[in-house]
């Protein structure tokens, strides 16, 4: 039924149970999974006072991500899954809207995401963000709750 699955990423538990759904969906329908981790560095540049620390600070979150995003692919490697991986920046805007129109840039048909996720570093707020998402993408998407110890 579903041949794309959008799976936006934070390193956060929530966002493991997120994939750990997508990558069962995978498994069973043959499915071919896009992970996503955004990087919104606006809010970060408002809190940093000078461009050096800044960069610096910009570079550590890139590996975050890269780190995040690899640890995913090899979870779907191991799982049978076909994957791929995407890095994005923005400075505009939210990561909600950057999550739908990475669905319409892949062709993905569905977008499984955790109902919340990590605030402060990463800055991929997948809990008022998983809201928009839902309002405003034009492929169904699927919700994972964590644990409640994971809120």
């Amino acid at each position: 039924m579903y041949q794309h699955i959008l799976v936006p990423l934070d390193g956060s538990a929530t966002a493991e149970c997120g994939l750990r759904e997508a990558l069962r969906l995978a498994a069973e329908q043959k499915s071919k999974l896009r992970l996503l981790h955004v990087i919104d560095d606006f809010p970060m540049l408002m809190e940093m006072s000078a461009v050096a620390s800044f960069e610096a600070s910009m570079r550590k979150v890139r590996e975050y991500g890269q780190d995040v995003l690899s640890k995913a692919q090899a979870a779907a490697a191991a799982a049978g899954v076909q994957a791929e991986t995407v890095l994005r920046e923005v400075t505009q805007g939210r990561i909600a809207d950057i999550v739908v129109d990475e669905v319409r840039v892949a062709g993905c048909d569905l977008i499984v995401m955790g109902t919340h996720g990590r605030r402060g570093f990463s800055r991929l707020a997948l809990g008022s963000d998983a809201d928009l998402v839902v309002r405003t993408s034009p492929v169904p998407v699927l919700l994972v709750r964590g644990n409640a110890d994971q809120s």
